[in-house]
């Protein structure tokens, strides 16, 4: 008996053995064949028909993988296991990708459709000459209310979601930088703050939002919204204009004392193996027409000016998702606050998700 035991496991060791020697040589065949562009992408972040159009058009073929966080995705990449060509990461990840000199520098030659780009989107703190990033979409940090339960005009800072009246009726995306930094500014603190005193009074404001607080959630909340189990959602944008599309009691509400203005770019990490295939995808979806095609599929508002003409009428002129520029200028760009900093940043809305309620 104790024979055939070992005969089994000897069997199962080896099947396991060859599993992980064919895993590992199919990943490396994807990532050297010259014909494969890998993409690394948020979840539904880009329309589906644009990946069939550019592989008819170029003859490559797109491997697409999607990650939940910019946090994964840096640590994905950073271990090397994956020779990814492109990947999305948000304004502050870029900054901190250039450091851990993780980024491949732009050819923009190699970019034509560059050109289509606001100037008002160029240039940013975090990458000032554009050398490694590219904007992808933009938007903000605000408030999705349901009329049904609370009256139009009723929200217009984020110190009204503290009234008693919405207790128990508050869905709060689940991302320490957009709570802590909610009630930085409703403190009149900026959200790249490092002094600890001010990020523990924001905790401490925080967790006064606790009896209010519905849940803490991601994806989840377009439901919950859209079949009116609850009154109100701090959340992004682009999330904001697929619930109002689904639902018309819904609103969009950036709060006028300020929010957080985000931007998510095309960067080449240094794992490329197929940069020119990387280059051609970006000036592909920089085309206008690609550009407001993906635009209208993913809700988000596009950087370029020549795609937002293309787009219909009601939705170019929504200042809930094209904020005028009064607007823009009450919002905040994360930077990159390094590891320590960001740790305390986590660590307190951690606390706050587990005492707090």
């Amino acid at each position: 008996m104790k024979k055939i035991m070992m005969a089994i496991a000897a069997i199962l060791i080896a099947c396991a053995g060859l599993w992980g020697l064919s895993h590992h040589l199919e990943k490396s065949s994807i990532g050297k064949n010259k014909q494969n562009l890998i993409i690394y992408n948020w979840g539904d972040y880009l329309d589906p028909k644009l990946i069939k159009k550019f592989e008819k058009q170029t003859g490559y073929h797109v491997v697409y993988e999607t990650f939940d966080s910019n946090e994964a995705m840096y640590t994905k990449i950073k271990q090397g296991g994956t020779a990814y060509d492109l990947t999305i990461p948000s304004e502050y990840m870029v900054t901190k990708m250039r450091k851990a000199h993780l980024l491949d520098q732009l050819d923009q030659k190699q970019i034509p459709n560059l050109k289509y780009i606001g100037k008002s989107f160029l240039h940013k703190s975090f990458d000032q000459n554009n050398d490694y990033s590219v904007p992808y979409f933009w938007g903000t940090l605000g408030i999705v209310y349901n009329d049904k339960f609370v009256k139009p005009g009723a929200i217009k800072t984020w110190n009204d979601l503290w009234s008693k009246k919405y207790r128990r009726q508050i869905l709060l995306v689940d991302s320490a930088r957009d709570a802590m930094g909610m009630a930085l500014v409703s403190l009149g603190y900026s959200m790249n703050t490092t002094s600890s005193i001010k990020l523990h009074l924001a905790q401490t404001k925080l967790n006064s939002l606790g009896p209010n607080i519905k849940a803490i959630i991601s994806d989840e909340m377009k439901m919950y919204l859209v079949q009116n189990e609850a009154a109100i959602g701090v959340t992004w944008s682009g999330e904001a204009y697929e619930m109002m599309e689904q639902n018309p009691h819904l609103h969009y509400v950036v709060p006028k004392q300020g929010s957080n203005l985000w931007f998510d770019n095309f960067v080449i990490p240094k794992t490329v193996q197929n940069k020119k295939a990387a280059l051609k995808f970006i000036n592909f979806m920089l085309e206008p027409k690609n550009a407001a095609q993906n635009a209208e599929y993913v809700g988000y508002a596009t950087p370029n000016t020549a795609a937002q003409k293309l787009l219909p009428k009601k939705v170019r002129d929504d200042r809930q998702f094209y904020p005028t520029q009064s607007t823009l200028k009450n919002l905040q760009v994360f930077r990159d606050l390094g590891p320590k900093k960001t740790q305390e940043y986590n660590d307190l809305f951690l606390e706050f998700k587990m005492y707090a309620r």
